[in-house]
Order: structure tokens, then sequence, then C-alpha cells
């Protein structure tokens, strides 16, 4: 029988196989066919410590026959109160910088955007509201940047052919260049001359230091900084999506450490329950929260889905929280990174690869073709490849990245990057 599901970027028409996967552990998928795969890409990236980890999954079984679900409007429970008590106490800090001390929780990355775009357009319209400033309307994004599959974080990510169809709903943004090596400086350059234009932007949202779906491109930690400070000077709010460069995938608890930076506004999701279960957040600085606050309730933040702070999902970001408090996970991120690098540079002596990188737990490199670019038609034939190999990856066209769960040890990562150098010898057209 056929399968009447329609499942995510996936074209049917091509008749790819699709796995039926019964049960993981760590990093490996077991199949109902009783084959087995690495998980080289956390699952969407959502994977950090390991599949079906003993604490996350005791946690959500306790939570679950104690309370499931509670309208969160007007209501609260312990699970969110301890996960959002303990986001306040482990995001960035800087010394002249508001902390982020406010929390609102959603359901995925692209919905904590959006609540991130809703409260920066919010702050602008209430300090208008209240005569403290002009109207502000206008975001700021990064070039190649990628943000979700909602409206508003189609709208501010990367136009293409994986959002032409909806090109009359999506709202105009200001484009910053990426900040290539070597010409970092015609970046900062364009965002000064957009936060000085005469149409004043209300923030700029990015993607710190590494770009995810826009082909793994990676940037200094320094033009983080001075993007956030150019920002600051200039009364602009500065957005981290932290969705997937969050939860030690560059190294660091979250990216923006790196640079030093405190955003105005930071989303977060994906590794937030350990990839157990859906569940987000909108981190929001007092000022931003102070906007919204008052006894007009015309002027309530308007924003909510039915499963806002789940109470299972908080359960197990709570158990999450507390291996990453109590454990040495930068650690073991560390000795990942290391054995990532090593077997990186391997690869990158060969003719069939270019543009190796890399930042953290994730690498990434470039099989040499003449068919680049995302919609290239290696892509669906390195994931079979892959697939025939026992490695789950996925490519973006003709990039091959790696963001694997913090447990992959070593003769597993060796089996990864085997594959690799055998699609290279596979697939490349060396210059």
């Amino acid at each position: 029988m056929t399968s009447p599901i329609w499942h995510p970027f996936t074209q049917h028409g091509l008749g790819e196989p699709i796995p039926n996967v019964v049960r993981a552990q760590g990093a490996v998928l077991h199949l109902e066919d009783g084959r087995t795969l690495i998980d080289g890409i956390s699952s969407w990236w959502v994977t950090t410590h390991g599949h079906c980890h003993p604490r996350i999954a005791a946690a959500i079984a306790t939570q679950a026959q104690a309370l499931d679900q509670l309208i969160f409007a007007g209501y609260t429970h312990d699970p969110a109160e301890e996960v959002a008590r303990s986001l306040v106490e482990l995001t960035p800090r800087a010394e002249g910088r508001d902390a982020l001390s406010r929390v609102f929780f959603s359901d995925s990355g692209s919905t904590a955007v959006e609540v991130a775009l809703k409260m920066a357009l919010g702050y602008w319209h209430n300090r208008a509201l209240d005569g403290l400033s002009a109207p502000r309307h206008r975001i700021l994004v990064l070039e190649h940047g990628y943000h979700g599959d909602t409206i508003g974080a189609m709208s501010i990510g990367e136009r293409g052919v994986y959002n032409a169809a909806w090109a009359p709903l999506l709202f105009d943004v200001g484009t910053i260049p990426f900040p290539h090596p070597g010409r970092e400086g015609e970046t900062l350059a364009a965002l000064e001359a957009a936060c000085t234009a005469p149409e004043k932007p209300a923030a700029l949202i990015v993607e710190p230091l590494v770009l995810g779906a826009g082909g793994m491109l990676i940037y200094a930690p320094a033009v983080l900084r001075d993007m956030a400070a150019i920002c600051a000077r200039h009364d602009v709010l500065f957005i981290a999506d932290e969705v997937m460069t969050g939860w030690g995938r560059t190294g660091t608890l979250f990216a923006c450490e790196q640079a030093g930076v405190v955003p105005d506004i930071m989303a977060v999701a994906k590794g937030i329950t350990g990839g157990a279960l859906p569940l987000a957040a909108t981190l929001a600085t007092s000022r931003i929260f102070d906007a919204h606050y008052s006894t007009d309730r015309a002027r309530l933040f308007y924003h909510s889905s039915s499963y806002t702070a789940n109470a299972i999902a908080c359960a197990a970001a709570a158990a999450n929280l507390a291996i990453w408090r109590e454990e040495d996970v930068l650690g073991r991120i560390a000795a990942l990174s290391h054995g990532m690098a090593q077997r990186l540079s391997a690869l990158a002596g060969r003719p069939a690869f270019e543009n190796p990188r890399q930042l953290g737990a994730i690498a990434a490199i470039d099989l040499v073709t003449a068919d680049a670019g995302y919609l290239s038609d290696l892509a669906p034939r390195l994931r079979a490849f892959f697939l025939d190999r026992g490695i789950l990856l996925r490519p973006l066209g003709n990039t091959i990245y790696l963001m694997p769960p913090y447990c992959l040890d070593s003769d597993q990562l060796d089996l990864v990057f085997a594959a690799l150098a055998q699609a290279g010898d596979a697939f490349a057209i060396p210059a």
C-alpha cells in the first residue's frame, strides 16, 4: 500500500527510497529491514547527546504521568519555570549590555523566529505610540541566510526556488552582503549605510558565525561583534537566530559567546530538548518586554500556539539543561571536533574536494563538479550513495556537511569520512 504521507523537502516524483526507521540509540538508527545508519546530521541538526538519551527519556516518561498539556495563557507549570530560569542563566552575558531576561516559548525554530520579528516590530510600534520614537518596520538580513519556512521566516531568508511560489506573500527586507573572507569591510560598510538610511531599520537578524541551509558558510567572531556594535550604536535591534548554532554546535553553548555578543532578542530551538521533542524559545532583554508591559490589554504581545510550553517537552528540555550543567558536554564536543578536523584535513588534500571548513562540531566540504548549487542533481545521488553505505547525510547540492550527535565515536567517524572519500572518487569532476 502506498503511504499517504507527504514528506518535507521531498520530491516524491523521483521515487527515492524512504527507509522506515524503527528505533534509534546514540548515533545509530535501526531500519525495519535490519540495516543500521550512522546519523551524520543529528536528524536535521536536533539530536545533541544522542538518540533516546536515558536521562531525557526518563524525564519524558515521568512527566507524561503527571501533567501532559496545559493552556499557557495565564497559567504556568514547574517544567516551564525551570527551563526559563535555566535559559536566562545560561545565555550570553557582557559588561554594559542588558541580559536576556525574558523567555517566550513556542514549538519550532521557524516560530521562534516569527516571535522574534513580532517582538522587534512590536517594540517599535509601542515606542511610537508613546511618542518615544518614529515607527520602524524595516528588517535587515544577511545574504544567503535561512531562518525557516513560515511566511515571516521565509521573508527574511534568501530568495530562490524554495520560496518562489510564495513571493507575493513575502515582505521586503534590506540585505547585507555575506562577509566573505577578505571582504568583511563591505559587509560592515553596507550595514552602517543601512542603519543610517532615512528609513531607520527596526532590526538586523543573523545566524551567528555559521549560515546553515545557505551552504554552511562560516564567518569570523570579529565580524559578528562588529555587526552587533554597529546596531547598538544606531539603536537598531540585534536578533541572533541560534536555532541551529546553539547547543554546542559551534564549540560553545551559543555561538554569540565567541564574539562576546549579547543580542536584544535570541531564538533557540532544535537542541533545546536534546532533540527528543519539539520546543523553542525566544529570549528578549527587559526593554523589549517593558515596551509591551502596560495596563492596556491592547498592548499585550499577541502571539501563541496551542502547545506553547508543552509540559512534556519542557521536562525533556529541563533534563537536557541538567546534562549541560552536570556533564562535560563541551569536552565531548571538543574531542569530536578534533577528530573531525583531522579527518577533514586528510580529505581536503584530495583533488575531488575544495573549500573545506569547520567550526566546532560542524564541518563541510564541496565536491568539485560542473553541476554545483542547491539544485545540483548530485544531491539525491549522494543521499542514495551514503544510504547504501549506512550513513545518513543530506548534502546541500554539492556541499557535503557533517553535524553529528556528540556521542559519535572514533570508529563511526572513520566510517563517515571513508564514505565521503568514496563519494569523491565516484562523483567528482576534478578541474
